[in-house]
């Protein structure tokens, strides 16, 4: 019997490692771009693999019980006693065995949590670009307070340097994610989360909000540009001279809860309201002066309208194109 069914569960087996990493080759988590990402990777890679061992042992182990314990013609009744009831051995092995397994997969994923909370390690000798990442429905707003640059929709970055997020947000919840680069982090009204990222190699990776905020939710996305150094410094002095300066009106407007495109300024709103420390107030108070009503189910009722309100009526700056 056992010979007759060790092809079947070495296709099924096969197919299993076919479908999981066929699959695995789909996601951007698999494709990493940098060391925070490479190493989440490679625990997820890790967690995986082991259940499949798991899987397999327990899928073998079935199928032996169910093959050597059939009912047969020829079955010898004396290898099976129906008033078995206990065995000392059997219960600590099954105690065991979990233990071993929760042991193995608790070291290296908190060792990997504590790895994550600095730096990487191969260029934690570089200052960190600090960059504050604030969320508001529907948009991203980063601010360079070193640089005095602030974006929205988009945020640029030097490759091989750590880049220390201040993610918080301005309204809802939200979790800040790169799936190449690293993540995830959530933004919440009144407090900060620190988030390290890196990025290896130069390109426009995907950013988005992963926690669900309301109906425009699957709009709230980012580019993630990573430049050459050079690139990013001569990025940084063209805005400086360039860009638009962010009035407290402009700021006003992108409480509002719209989608906007990507926007440029010289300089940052952390003058004008820090929401790392205000609970969502200021943007409450914003949209109740513009006549905006919020329901909890993402409606909103307010003759506002998404163009004009970022029109001409303040001057913004849209970033069209990166270089690397």
């Amino acid at each position: 019997m056992m010979k007759k069914l060790k092809p079947f569960l070495s296709m099924m087996v096969g197919a299993l490692f076919l479908f999981v990493l066929s699959g695995c080759s789909q996601y951007a988590i698999f494709d990493p771009k940098g060391p925070v990402a490479e190493t989440q990777k490679d625990l997820i890679m890790y967690s995986i693999y082991f259940m499949i061992f798991i899987m397999v042992v327990v899928y073998v182990l079935f199928t032996f019980v169910i093959a050597k314990y059939r009912d047969r013609k020829n079955f010898n009744e004396k290898d099976y006693d129906p008033n078995f009831h206990h065995s000392t051995k059997l219960e600590v092995l099954w105690t065991i065995i979990p233990l071993i397994i929760v042991i193995a997969l608790s070291i290296p994923t908190v060792k990997s949590l504590y790895e994550l909370e600095k730096a990487p390690k191969a260029t934690a000798h570089k200052e960190p670009l600090v960059i504050h990442a604030t969320s508001v429905d529907w948009k991203w707003i980063f601010s360079y307070p070193e640089e005095n640059i602030e974006t929205v929709n988009y945020v640029n970055v030097p490759e091989d340097r750590p880049i220390l997020f201040k993610i918080t947000s301005a309204d809802s919840m939200t979790s800040f994610w790169v799936p190449q680069i690293g993540g995830q982090e959530y933004g919440m009204p009144g407090m900060t989360n620190e988030l390290f990222l890196q990025a290896d190699e130069p390109g426009t990776y995907d950013g988005m909000n992963s926690n669900f905020t309301g109906k425009g939710m699957a709009h709230q996305k980012f580019n993630f540009v990573a430049m050459k150094e050079a690139n990013y410094e001569n990025w940084v002095k063209e805005t400086q001279k360039t860009a638009p300066k962010l009035t407290e009106e402009t700021y006003e407007k992108l409480m509002l809860p719209e989608t906007v495109k990507e926007m440029t300024f010289s300089n940052t709103h952390l003058g004008i309201v820090d929401h790392g420390i205000d609970s969502g107030t200021y943007a409450m108070k914003i949209r109740e002066k513009y006549g905006v009503e919020t329901n909890p189910h993402g409606d909103e009722g307010n003759s506002h309208n998404a163009e004009s309100s970022h029109g001409g009526s303040h001057a913004h700056h849209e970033h069209h194109e990166h270089h690397e």
